[in-house]
């Protein structure tokens, strides 16, 4: 069931999306060469405790750690480790959550470790510029489809592939909530984006074969193919006046 947020919710998820967006920019300045995703994951959980929030991520469906850190070839659901290190031109994402009084922000981007490749760049600026083609299309009265419809005709015009087994989500007391938000779809199909909705809109986006697989920790997802996979998301609120992220610092 989709649950609209009231005043007092929206300004709940806002203060929480704030504390998850500032983890989440901590974590991108800590992606350079010889650092370990462990030490990131440590960055963006004292960062979130000390501000008197909880990961969302840690311990959830008994994930280990407080971010998700995803280098390469892996889609989503990396765990971080002490023997993860990074190098020169590895991708990186990070998705973080943090939960405060009861309500979550949830977001990702893809960050550059040193000089990467013009592929990559090329990779990580359609998916972060599918993302805010599927924020656009979040209007109040439009539909689910709209969305994926926007992000799936940005990314494949450019010959990308849009994972399809991963899909968004409705985000409040709980992480995940009613509706799924895919990535592809056909305009005017889907649920109707009501004021008070929120929504997490996470494009993963692949330079190869849309296919993906799990590894067998029963999280870690990598595309089929090895190829590249990038991935950015924000929490957004369907309003009257147009779609608000709350996942911002701003």
């Amino acid at each position: 069931m989709i649950k609209l947020k009231t005043v007092n919710e929206l300004r709940l998820l806002r203060a929480a999306g704030r504390i998850s967006q500032k983890a989440l920019h901590l974590a991108g300045e800590a992606v350079e060469p010889g650092v370990t995703t462990k030490e990131i994951d440590e960055i963006v959980r004292k960062y979130i405790e000390g501000q008197g929030a909880t990961p969302s991520f840690l311990g959830y469906g008994g994930f280990p750690a407080s971010a998700c850190i995803s280098v390469n070839n892996v889609v989503v659901h990396g765990i971080p480790s002490e023997k993860r290190v990074l190098k020169a031109g590895d991708i990186v994402s990070i998705d973080v959550g943090a939960c405060l009084n009861g309500y979550h922000g949830d977001n990702a981007w893809t960050f550059a470790c040193g000089d990467v490749s013009k592929e990559a760049k090329m990779l990580m600026e359609t998916t972060e510029n599918a993302l805010f083609e599927g924020i656009k299309a979040a209007q109040a009265f439009s539909r689910v489809g709209d969305i994926g419809h926007a992000v799936q005709k940005y990314a494949e015009l450019r010959s990308y592939s849009v994972v399809r087994d991963f899909v968004g989500h409705g985000v409040g007391a709980n992480l995940h909530e009613d509706p799924k938000v895919p990535n592809y779809g056909t305009p005017n199909t889907g649920a109707k984006l009501l004021p008070g909705m929120v929504i997490a809109i996470e494009p993963m986006i692949n330079m190869g074969s849309e296919r993906v697989r799990v590894l067998k920790d029963n999280w870690t997802t990598v595309t089929a193919d090895g190829s590249l996979s990038a991935h950015f998301e924000h929490t957004i609120a369907i309003t009257n006046d147009g779609p608000v992220i709350l996942t911002s610092l701003e």
